[in-house]
């Protein structure tokens, strides 16, 4: 556990671990207490009881009382509210992730560790795979990833969940089994029931698919650090407003343009590939008259592309505050800028 953490540059001597009751988080908060203990590093456990079953509390209960048996500081947090009819599956898994965010956000805890092992990289890259994923989708989970300031850590994404099962085992330590794993209506348990079907008639074994996604990974990866280099060397940033140059963008692949449009306009989610690739298209056949995508507006103004947010109110009487916001700062003065992107600057500074 101490070489995963060095190996990602992790310093931190607090972490969190998600612990549901299964075999593979319990195993995961055992061995990390155990291991990173000797290196003067904590580990608190985080149970979400998402009080959908009439055992569910019962079960956060029994996890409490294996992490007080083992010295680990542990807290139950509880979902509370109506929960939605459909989609259960989904909202579950967002309420899960919030409420651990929640609590390592107030508890100044930067890293989360998640117990994935490689079965479930297999089941997600396959749901990926019957989705139409891209490369991006089809790299599935990464041992290291952010999200909303917290560092998400997986250091069990090799390893085979028979082997966590067999050190509790070992260790005379009882685990949970989830019902909903074997509800069929859900597709990773479907694809979980056909695993072995797949195996015994095509040979495409465990390994293959992990050595497929991490291959996959290390492509994505050489990607990604194209990305950034394009970003840090065509994009001009003032706050939430973009801009770059319109001839300096028909020299990028398609790739790159794609990945760039997609981060800036994200949201809570990455836009739709097939709305993206639409800008996209429209952009680089002229005449372009703009376009929306994840609440940004996307203009083209005096050969420079802007995205910039997309405005509730689009008021008109501006050009007076705006000629006195340039003369406090003469840096716009002089640039070509379309009037959106001056009211999206004048609202983010509170003068409209």
């Amino acid at each position: 556990m101490e070489e995963f953490l060095n190996k990602h540059h992790i310093k931190d001597k607090v972490l969190a671990v998600g612990v549901s009751g299964g075999a593979d988080s319990l195993a995961l908060a055992l061995i990390s207490a155990k291991e990173l203990a000797v290196f003067g590093r904590k580990i608190v456990a985080l149970t979400v009881d998402h009080d959908l079953r009439p055992t569910s509390r019962q079960e956060a209960d029994y996890v409490a009382s294996v992490m007080q048996q083992y010295g680990i500081e542990h807290h139950i947090l509880t979902w509370n509210g109506d929960k939605p009819q459909t989609g259960i599956e989904e909202a579950a898994r967002h309420a899960r992730f919030e409420l651990m965010r929640q609590w390592c956000r107030e508890n100044q805890v930067q890293c989360l560790l998640l117990a994935h092992h490689c079965q479930d990289q297999i089941e997600t890259f396959l749901m990926r795979l019957q989705r139409g994923s891209g490369l991006e989708g089809l790299c599935a989970m990464r041992e290291i990833c952010y999200r909303d300031n917290l560092i998400i850590l997986r250091p069990f994404l090799q390893k085979n969940p028979e082997e966590l099962r067999q050190y509790l085992t070992q260790n005379n330590i009882r685990w949970i089994h989830d019902e909903s794993n074997d509800d069929t209506r859900f597709l990773r348990n479907r694809i979980r029931h056909f695993l072995p079907e797949l195996y015994k008639h095509t040979q495409i074994n465990p390994q293959r698919i992990i050595d497929t996604v991490n291959n996959l990974q290390s492509a994505e990866g050489f990607i990604e650090e194209q990305v950034e280099k394009h970003k840090k060397q065509y994009l001009r940033k003032n706050g939430n407003i973009i801009s770059f140059r319109y001839s300096d963008y028909l020299g990028w692949h398609q790739e790159i343009k794609f990945r760039i449009f997609a981060d800036i306009c994200r949201q809570e989610y990455t836009p739709r590939a097939e709305r993206t690739l639409s800008v996209l298209d429209k952009l680089n056949h002229l005449p372009f008259a703009g376009a929306t995508l994840g609440g940004k507006e996307i203009l083209l103004y005096h050969e420079n592309i802007w995205i910039v947010p997309e405005l509730k109110s689009k008021r008109k009487a501006y050009r007076e505050v705006w000629k006195n916001f340039s003369l406090k700062h003469p840096e716009f003065k002089q640039q070509k800028i379309p009037h959106k992107a001056k009211l999206a600057i004048l609202q983010k500074e509170g003068l409209l």
